[in-house]
C-alpha cells in the first residue's frame, strides 16, 4: 500500500522515523562513560541545556519544556545528575520549593568529552551532508521540524 498522504515529504519522513526510533530506544540507557561515570542521553541533554541556561537564565520549567519533556521527568534527571556530581542543587534564598541547578566542574569536564566524541562518531556525517544544503534551507528545515511539535494538535491535548 502506497502512503500517499506524505506526498513527496515521504523520504524525510521516514528519515525522520528511523532516527527517531533508534534515539528513542538508547535515550535512557547509561551506556556512555566518562572517568567511570555512566550517563544517558537524556542526562547529557539536561546537562547540556543546564550550560546553555547560564546566559539565557531560563527557569527549571522552561528549560524542560525546551526539552520537550514533563517538569517530574528533569527533576528525576536532575537528581540523577547531582548523585553522579555532575551538578550542584541550591535554594532560591525565600522560594525554598525553587532551586538554582549549575553544572560542576566534572560535569563540564564530562560534557567537553562527550561534545568531541559526539561530534566524531555521530554528527560530522550529518553535518557533512547539511552543508551542502544551502543555509537559508537548513533554517527552513529546523523550522518544518519545530512546527512538528508546536502546532500539532494531538501533542497540545496529550502532553
Amino acid at each position: 500500500m502506497k502512503l500517499e498522504w506524505m506526498g513527496e515529504h515521504r523520504e524525510v519522513v521516514e528519515a525522520l522515523i528511523h532516527y527517531c526510533n533508534i534515539y528513542a530506544a538508547a535515550y535512557k540507557l547509561e551506556k556512555m562513560t566518562y572517568n567511570g561515570i555512566h550517563y544517558s542521553y537524556a542526562q547529557i541533554q539536561v546537562l547540556e541545556y543546564l550550560l546553555e541556561n547560564e546566559e539565557r537564565q531560563d527557569n527549571m520549567s522552561a528549560i524542560a519544556a525546551r526539552l520537550g519533556i514533563t517538569r517530574s521527568n528533569f527533576t528525576k534527571i536532575i537528581n540523577r545528575l547531582s548523585s553522579k556530581g555532575l551538578v550542584e542543587k541550591a535554594s532560591i534564598p525565600g522560594r525554598r520549593k525553587e532551586l538554582t541547578v549549575s553544572v560542576n566542574p566534572l560535569g563540564r569536564e564530562l560534557y567537553e568529552d562527550y561534545s568531541r566524541e559526539i561530534l566524531r562518531w555521530h554528527f560530522s556525517p550529518m553535518f557533512s551532508s547539511l552543508d551542502k544544503v544551502p543555509e537559508a534551507y537548513r533554517s527552513l528545515l529546523g523550522e518544518a521540524l519545530n512546527s512538528a511539535m508546536r502546532d500539532s494538535d494531538y501533542l497540545k491535548k496529550h502532553t
